[in-house]
């Protein structure tokens, strides 16, 4: 089956990019569709595009992954505490919060905060707030340093990230750097929490698409290794440099974005 290679090449990158960046994929997947009518890109696309960056995250932090894994075994087989079953532990405190209100509210989360108004207002508001995390939150602490509190604090704020336009990489972030985090490391805890929010998206998604009658596979496969390389690099370069440019540049760009989102309102 054909597809529109421009279309699906430009809707996965955006996917990839946008996932880990500060600065809502939600938000600018409204734009393609908003301004050059494009239709809604189908449950499929949408499916693959959040496996191809969850393979990403799964691969850019593997030996982080295997770390912990090792760990958490060294620690049920001694039955004491490690370094790594205590972040695991802790990402999984963190993970929880967003599942349960995202399982019970799902359906009103997807019918009542999809307006383009509502995002417009979350992409600039979630923007100023993560200013203010990274003027006056920001530290030294890094992930070894937090403890329940911190990890309940974060998973309370990505709850937030329910509510389309507010980016879920924002959020976590924001909240990481208000419990004292310096910013890789905030960013990093905020990566590894993705991949069961990911994970999790792409399994509903998944038991809805069962349940479809057609399938494009040539397109979703395209769209997965899109999504995929460009996330994989926007992660790598994300943490890269975050140090050297702070989290301002994402703040005015999300502002400059929610005006033009308004903007496009009002004409």
């Amino acid at each position: 089956m054909s597809f529109d290679v421009v279309r699906a090449t430009l809707l996965a990158l955006i996917q990839g990019l946008t996932e880990f960046l500060p600065i809502s994929s939600s938000a600018h997947l409204i734009l393609p569709s908003a301004l050059l009518g494009w239709p809604d890109q189908g449950l499929g696309f949408d499916i693959a595009v959040h496996l191809g960056t969850l393979l990403a995250v799964l691969l850019y932090f593997r030996s982080d992954l295997w770390r912990l894994a090792t760990g958490s075994w060294d620690a049920l087989a001694t039955r004491r505490m490690t370094p790594e079953s205590k972040q695991v532990g802790l990402l999984a405190l963190a993970t929880l919060p967003v599942v349960i209100v995202g399982f019970l509210l799902r359906s009103v989360v997807e019918q009542g905060f999809r307006e383009v108004e509502t995002i417009a207002a979350t992409t600039v508001v979630f923007g100023i707030l993560l200013g203010v995390g990274e003027r006056v939150g920001s530290g030294t602490r890094r992930i070894a340093d937090i403890g329940v509190k911190d990890a309940l604090v974060i998973g309370v704020a990505q709850i937030l990230a329910l509510i389309p336009g507010t980016s879920r990489s924002g959020i976590t972030t924001t909240a990481a750097l208000f419990c004292g985090m310096d910013r890789v490391e905030a960013s990093r805890f905020s990566f590894l929490l993705s991949i069961p929010v990911i994970g999790a998206a792409a399994t509903l998604l998944l038991v809805e698409l069962l349940q479809a009658e057609a399938v494009n596979w040539s397109e979703l496969a395209y769209g997965m290794l899109i999504s995929g390389v460009s996330a994989y690099c926007c992660i790598h370069l994300f943490l890269s440099f975050i140090n050297r440019i702070g989290f301002m540049p994402f703040v005015y760009y999300r502002i400059a974005l929610g005006a033009v989102l308004w903007a496009w309102l009002l004409l």
